[in-house]
């Protein structure tokens, strides 16, 4: 007999659990007599191929079941009807996108002459993943309709080479790209990174590429943003900033988001409609579960990068605690006199930026006296965007030998000849953040080791870290870290438009997730119920689905 939860004036007013399946029991027999034809959401083919129950038959079970045995048919239903409705909207969301013509296409298909000269030019070989990847996405810009691509890989799979050679195809053909990153930090490593792409390829002169951030100088910022508007800048790179109203562009035709989970669905939206119906590529940091894949950002054609380039170096990952400390800056030393980098991690502690900048100070004294004989560098929350550019920088060019830090070091943040991640009170980090911050190292020609400090004896902490331990594979991790964490926290639901499914489990109906998924996508004709539904539940239903 179903329990409902209650309370002391709902149980004066009559509403106990037998007052509530007393109203439940007159609302399904109302139902019962307007027929249950007129209830159903999923399409009776589909219904009897997957051996579902009738809408009405399964909210009877669930509110009044015969047993145990007629219960689970009907939870089945309804996590089916849920993780269904959602991939019907999400379908159908792109569905709408994709019907609205581009107005800058079609692109001729064949890599441009500028992604030609890049490829030629790079220090590296890229592998066929890169190349497959590319050639989807040129392919593409031959057909009529927007499209906008998830592209996700691992840790160092070379996604922004990815998404620079794909700019260059829209470049060449007359077409303006923005690249959004979440910092500053990152935005400048892009800028300087593609800067020096286009330099070794000798066609920095037929790419104006600018970089658009909140310190720029009143002028700069001027002279950026008239130029961009009148088309002179093809490609253009910035925080939160080119979100802004000031920020207009003559014919922007492609929008590349990097760490896409830092940017909540309107944000993005909100810089594609400064174009012309653009493309989008929206770039993950560490791999996403396929079930948040196929539900999250089922509107989003997936492009996946699996291998990593030949020449990154493995990573080896240990996990100590305090007792090994001496051992590991013996360590630690040896490192740093062969001329490698390395760095210090602590948490952020968000309650305080007192207690924040006490910790980082007292962590920066403490290791100076440990390695008087190295350069030593902090960095911060507290210090200005200036500051840290000085620090990073510093770091970067080889003159400061030990970056100790609060701030998490920022994604993307490429610096070759750091081999050593240091992270301290690792419990307190969740696993795609130590895998990203592993992937700080490693970097150039010299094997990479992360340690992971931690005396915590939670078996949540034991698992998060062991699981690093044994594996570098982003693509198992996340799926660790899914099951640790749930979608919930692993995404933020709401910024990135996940609903609070009633019953529906993404770790533990994972199957049933790709099968509604699969089916949604063949666009079935609705029952006129299911349309009502999807309105009623979902917040964008009543956008893709007007009355």
């Amino acid at each position: 007999v179903p329990i409902y939860p209650g309370s002391e004036p709902l149980k004066k007013a009559g509403m106990d659990s037998r007052g509530f399946r007393r109203m439940i029991r007159e609302a399904l027999d109302l139902l019962a007599e307007s027929g249950a034809e007129n209830l159903e959401t999923i399409p009776e083919a589909i219904r009897k191929k997957e051996g579902l129950p009738g809408r009405l038959q399964a909210l009877e079970q669930i509110h009044f079941p015969r047993g145990p045995e007629s219960l689970e048919p009907a939870r089945n239903y309804i996590k089916f009807e849920e993780l269904f409705l959602f991939g019907i909207l999400m379908a159908r969301k792109r569905a709408k996108r994709e019907s609205f013509p581009r107005e800058l296409w079609p692109l001729p298909f064949g890599k441009s002459q500028l992604v030609d000269r890049l490829l030629a030019h790079l220090p590296f070989k890229p592998t066929a993943g890169q190349i497959s990847a590319l050639d989807r996405i040129v392919r593409d810009c031959q057909g009529d309709a927007s499209r906008a691509y998830l592209l996700q890989g691992d840790v160092g799979s070379g996604k922004t080479l990815i998404a620079f050679a794909a700019a260059l195809h829209y470049i060449e053909n007359g077409i303006q790209v923005a690249l959004l990153a979440p910092t500053e930090i990152l935005a400048r490593q892009h800028f300087a990174t593609l800067s020096s792409y286009a330099n070794a390829a000798s066609m920095i002169t037929d790419l104006q590429m600018e970089l658009l951030i909140g310190a720029d100088s009143k002028k700069t910022r001027s002279d950026v943003l008239a130029r961009n508007q009148a088309g002179e800048v093809d490609l253009l790179i910035g925080t939160h900033t080119l979100i802004e109203d000031a920020v207009t562009f003559s014919n922007l035709g492609l929008v590349i988001v990097d760490e896409q989970h830092r940017f909540g669905v309107e944000q993005r939206e909100k810089l594609r409609r400064k174009g012309k119906n653009p493309d989008m590529i929206a770039m993950t940091a560490t791999p996403i579960p396929r079930s948040l894949c196929l539900t999250s950002f089922a509107d989003l054609e997936l492009v996946l990068l699996k291998e990593k380039p030949a020449e990154r170096q493995p990573i080896e990952t240990m996990w100590l605690n305090e007792s090994r400390r001496q051992g590991l800056n013996k360590s630690i030393r040896n490192h740093l006199s062969k001329g490698e980098q390395g760095f210090i991690v602590y948490p952020m502690i968000e309650e305080s930026e007192k207690l924040d900048l006490k910790a980082a100070t007292e962590a920066f004294q403490e290791i100076q006296a440990t390695f008087p004989e190295f350069k030593v560098g902090l960095l911060h929350g507290k210090l200005g965007n200036d500051e840290k550019q000085s620090v990073m920088a510093a770091f970067r060019a080889g003159r400061l030998d030990l970056l100790v830090t609060t701030t998490v070091i920022e994604v993307g943040v490429d610096v070759p000849n750091a081999t050593m991640m240091i992270i301290e009170h690792a419990e307190r980090f969740g696993i795609s953040q130590l895998h990203q911050l592993r992937g700080r190292v490693g970097r150039g020609s010299r094997k990479g080791f992360c340690v992971l400090l931690s005396e915590s004896s939670s078996e949540e902490s034991r698992t998060r870290l062991q699981a690093l331990v044994d594996s570098e594979d982003g693509f198992y991790l996340s799926e660790v870290d899914l099951k640790i964490r749930g979608p919930g926290e692993l995404l933020g639901l709401k910024q990135h438009g996940l609903p609070d499914f009633r019953l529906a489990d993404l770790v533990e109906d994972h199957e049933l997730v790709h099968r509604t998924h699969e089916l949604a996508l063949q666009s079935p004709e609705l029952p006129a119920e299911a349309i009502r539904q999807i309105r009623r539940q979902f917040e964008e239903g009543v956008v893709v689905f007007p009355a």
